[in-house]
């Protein structure tokens, strides 16, 4: 899926503006300033619009989980996960609005699009084992619907 679309998405279930999606990117150690921010949400028809880099979906990913959640003083920051696949997204969500798989499940089921335990597993696990298996544009997608519809009411 587009980063500019998973970016425009998120934008709008935490509610934030431009200030706020790059004091949210600052927190995991990057400065963009929210002009680039207006870019990156535009859509692809529209002038001015700009691909939104991995780095930056990164930083924003890694920042939202720190904005949600606090940061962990105990622990050093971890490093920035790149490429940024659907996978990754699924990930740093579900850690950043504390979701267990009951949560995941609900959230699928409530936008038609219930998916098995096992499968949504095999999303959750490292690139290399067996049971591995990429995430399609489309479940991101509905996740991301049913995660706005959760969050927002």
């Amino acid at each position: 899926m587009n980063h500019n679309d998973v970016l425009r998405s998120l934008r709008y279930l935490i509610k934030a503006n431009d200030a706020k999606i790059a004091e949210i990117i600052a927190l995991s150690g990057l400065q963009v300033s929210p002009a680039d921010i207006a870019h990156y949400v535009k859509k692809e028809e529209e002038p001015g619009f700009v691909l939104c880099p991995q780095p930056v979906m990164a930083h924003f990913l890694d920042g939202l989980v720190t904005h949600r959640r606090g940061r962990d003083e105990s622990r050093p920051a971890q490093p920035v996960e790149l490429p940024v696949t659907n996978n990754t997204i699924l990930k740093k969500l579900r850690v950043a609005f504390e979701l267990k798989e009951d949560d995941l499940h609900a959230i699928l089921k409530a936008v038609n699009f219930p998916v098995s335990k096992p499968e949504l597993s095999a999303l959750f696990r490292k690139v290399g084992h067996d049971n591995y298996r990429p995430c399609g544009d489309q479940l991101l997608r509905n996740f991301l619907k049913g995660l706005t519809h959760r969050v927002r009411g």
